[in-house]
């Protein structure tokens, strides 16, 4: 700033602290600092927003900059313009003197420019005999290049929230666009499923996204759409394998049957009798043949024969038994803090509050989409808030919830022991779901 000391304006215009720590502000350019007033002027109105300037106060200050007599701002080549008010008008679009001096008052005041007042308040300049400017009365710029470093970050912020919030609305919308067409499928294959409630979940979804959206406000919703895609998604590969089992059951009990079509034995049961059938057929007179009591064995039900695949087959997931919601709150009852308004009323309650603290822990999406795969999405978001309960004892949630997965699908790990060791410690704590 040119003049050192402390400018006040002229006229009946008040001076404010805003403006004398503006002043002070100025002064502390540092030696041989240079901007582009254009690229400074374009950073500008990228941080318009956080900078508190209306969009026809940036055109006061663009019509400003054109009185500066070089691309580059510096204080060798001076910091102050004056314009006339009717040159300012004519360069500002044809503003209005009254609309003028509102929005150049809406630029001191966001501590883009200052006053520097001449004793009549008009804009003029002092010239030596050489023609150099000696002393100037008008606009100073001098907080723009005292505030350049500040504007850029802000400029640079400002972009990359922009780009930030561009992405999570594609993904966003393709999420959307999938769980519709997914939802759509499994209704026209009549795929089991409570697509009932999935399809009310999918709508009160849709319903939270807000009209005017940061990245910040998506971002929980992003994370909802993808865990509900991912059900939805696992329901229909289940329903894939068994169509795949089934089919090749059928393709096996062909081959079988076909094979040696002049064999009998390859048609009927195979099971032995037991030691004390065979001791009863051997002592008793009136005991049936062997063959006849194979014959008459009964088939094993449905729900046994299923039972027994899946114990046979290695590949199949192992499921964890769910805890009763308040047994999950009484251990864990920090998770309460991050449910809808504090409080914890039903499942999807605590599957909400798990996503937010998922992402505060810094657990990647990735894995907790494999526990809610490998475990149930009810199981992956207790164990979330016993990773939350213990957060002080565990140094990478991401790693442990990962390994807890792995142990799931191995079937080493259970929930319930770790869940009585919460409520034993947390046997003093006393707080409710709502």
């Amino acid at each position: 700033m040119e003049s050192g000391y402390v400018t006040t304006p002229f006229g009946r215009r008040p001076m404010s602290l805003g403006m004398l720590a503006s002043q002070q502000l100025a002064e502390t350019i540092e030696p041989g600092m240079k901007r582009s007033k254009w690229k400074l002027f374009r950073a500008i109105c990228e941080a318009r927003p956080a900078l508190g300037v209306t969009d026809r106060a940036l055109t006061v200050l663009d019509a400003l900059l054109t009185f500066y007599p070089d691309d580059e701002i510096s204080e060798e080549k001076g910091l102050i313009v004056f314009p006339s008010n009717a040159q300012l008008s004519l360069r500002a679009r044809g503003m209005t003197p009254a609309t003028l001096r509102r929005h150049l008052a809406v630029l001191v005041e966001a501590g883009l420019i200052l006053r520097k007042d001449s004793p009549n308040g008009k804009r003029y300049a002092r010239r030596d005999r050489a023609g150099a400017i000696g002393e100037a009365f008008g606009f100073s710029i001098a907080p723009l290049l005292a505030r350049a470093v500040e504007i850029e970050s802000l400029a640079a912020q400002a972009v990359a929230n922009r780009e930030l919030l561009r992405v999570t609305r594609e993904r966003l919308t393709v999420c959307r666009r999938d769980i519709s067409k997914l939802i759509e499928t499994a209704l026209e294959e009549e795929v089991s499923g409570d697509w009932e409630g999935i399809s009310a979940m999918f709508r009160t979804l849709l319903a939270r996204i807000p009209r005017v959206a940061t990245a910040e406000a998506l971002a929980p919703l992003l994370d909802e759409m993808g865990l509900l895609r991912d059900e939805i998604v696992n329901a229909l590969e289940r329903r894939i394998k068994t169509q795949k089992i089934d089919s090749n059951e059928s393709q096996i009990e062909r081959h079988k049957q076909n094979s040696n079509p002049d064999s009998t034995y390859e048609l009927e049961p195979s099971f032995e009798p037991k030691q004390g059938e065979r001791a009863v057929a051997d002592n008793e007179p009136n005991a049936e043949a062997p063959d006849e009591r194979r014959l008459k064995q009964p088939k094993p039900s449905g729900g046994m024969a299923n039972k027994a695949k899946d114990t046979a087959d290695p590949g199949a997931v192992h499921s964890l038994k769910s805890f009763p919601l308040g047994l999950i709150l009484q251990a864990c009852p920090q998770i309460l803090d991050y449910g809808p308004g504090g409080t914890i009323g039903n499942w999807r309650d605590l599957m909400s509050a798990a996503v937010i603290v998922r992402s505060m822990l810094g657990v990647s999406p990735s894995a907790y989409e494999e526990a809610c795969s490998g475990m149930g999405p009810e199981n992956a978001a207790t164990v979330i808030a016993c990773i939350l309960e213990r957060g002080g004892h565990i140094n990478s949630p991401g790693g442990y919830l990962r390994d807890l997965t792995r142990r799931t699908e191995r079937g080493e790990f259970a929930i319930g022991p770790m869940l009585m060791a919460l409520v034993r410690a947390n046997s003093g704590v006393r707080r409710h779901a709502g």
